[in-house]
């Protein structure tokens, strides 16, 4: 018999205390724009950085009115890279790739797609692993709490640089949808269409409950270091904790009958004498994706989204959700996922919703499917769809 019982996760050796993108490293299909105003960007909870850069890429051609433009907002994890191969500087393939390009949904023989990696991330935008420039090092512990707004603003500034006046439709999912919503209020003037996928209004205590506890065992981790770990050697950063903080964030993306119908009760190694830390197939994905996620992300901006995520709530200052969504000109396009539990058909609704009651035209269809939340990064064949024939018909109506 053993002395000490075997631990619950085994990480592998050498992870890297970020997988953000750094200065240095290939950039990929990434462009970059600074924001030199000589001002510094304020940001709406008090804070402001001095200097802001962001990363974003392009497909398709831009018209010479810049009447074909449409945003793509990402999620959490998310990034720049919404369509093309891994390799050369990004570490996946692109995360929405059956829905950007010739032919697709977003048809890019017609339309000029833009995404921008969100303020606060780790793929070229300034976020905690960027470089102070007040201090030559990384902002890390230093970096300040940032908005939905916050993005909607940067993105804003980022379409004027390109000359792009107002978008053709402003599209995302989750988090993404968060920023679809807050272009609809912030600039009603720069948008003339948008289509929303599995989001909300304003993050319900549900949503924030399971953000907390990931963030939490995330900031548990010793090798978090309160933020300050970006000199650390491979291995020792916050790895474990960002792991975790994947895990109970992966349990809530997908639905029970996927993993029922995936592991069941299947456990990795079959025994005959019960052990504490035996582990069943269900632990092993779990594991498997908060390793991938460390390799390509970072903690302190998981953090940082995710509380931006918290705080989303389009009525907040505005005098409550109806006032704000009375902002609203645009048409819309709202799409819910039947298994949904982390932003459930019911927050759709209440969107679509308020929207009628506003005298403004909102489609909303349900989409019957097993794949939980991440059945908006999954179910093509449903979205594609409601997606051409919409934007075929903005474009009429454009025309």
């Amino acid at each position: 018999m053993n002395a000490e019982p075997a631990p619950p996760r085994v990480y592998p050796d050498a992870l890297p205390v970020t997988g953000a993108w750094r200065l240095g490293d290939d950039v990929g299909c990434r462009q970059f724009v600074t924001l030199n105003d000589h001002r510094p960007f304020a940001l709406e909870g008090g804070g402001a950085l001095r200097q802001v850069t962001l990363a974003y890429e392009t497909w398709g051609t831009l018209a010479a009115d810049a009447s074909n433009a449409v945003l793509v907002c990402h999620a959490l994890t998310g990034d720049s890279h919404a369509s093309g191969r891994q390799g050369n500087g990004h570490a996946t393939a692109g995360w929405w790739d059956d829905m950007i390009g010739p032919g697709k949904p977003l048809d890019t023989d017609r339309v000029f797609v833009v995404c921008m990696n969100v303020l606060g991330g780790c793929q070229g935008s300034t976020g905690p692993a960027s470089i102070d420039p007040a201090t030559g090092t990384p902002y890390g512990s230093r970096f300040p709490v940032v908005t939905t707004r916050d993005t909607v603003r940067a993105q804003a500034r980022l379409a004027d640089s390109l000359g792009i006046g107002s978008w053709l439709t402003v599209i995302g999912g989750s988090m993404g949808g968060m920023q679809v919503i807050e272009w609809a209020v912030m600039f009603p003037q720069r948008v003339r269409s948008f289509v929303s996928l599995a989001s909300c209004m304003a993050s319900s205590a549900w949503q924030i409950a399971f953000s907390a506890v990931g963030r939490t065992a995330l900031a548990l981790d010793p090798n978090w270091r309160g933020g300050d770990y970006y000199d650390a050697p491979a291995g020792e950063g916050p790895h474990k904790g960002l792991a975790i903080a994947r895990a109970v964030a992966q349990i809530t993306y997908r639905s029970d009958e996927v993993f029922r119908d995936r592991f069941g009760r299947d456990l990795v190694d079959p025994v005959d004498v019960f052990g504490l830390w035996d582990r069943f197939q269900i632990e092993s994905y779990l594991d498997y994706h908060g390793v991938k996620l460390v390799r390509r992300f970072d903690a302190n901006s998981y953090l940082v989204l995710n509380k931006a995520m918290d705080f989303h709530d389009i009525g907040r200052g505005r005098g409550g959700i109806d006032s704000a969504i009375a902002r609203v000109r645009a048409p819309s396009l709202i799409v819910s996922i039947s298994s949904d539990t982390l932003y459930p058909p019911l927050q759709q609704r209440e969107m679509r919703d308020a929207l009628v009651a506003a005298g403004r035209r909102c489609d909303h269809h349900l989409i019957d499917s097993p794949q939980g939340h991440d059945g908006f990064l999954l179910e093509f064949d449903h979205i594609g769809p409601m997606v051409t024939d919409f934007l075929a018909e903005i474009e009429k109506q454009n025309a």
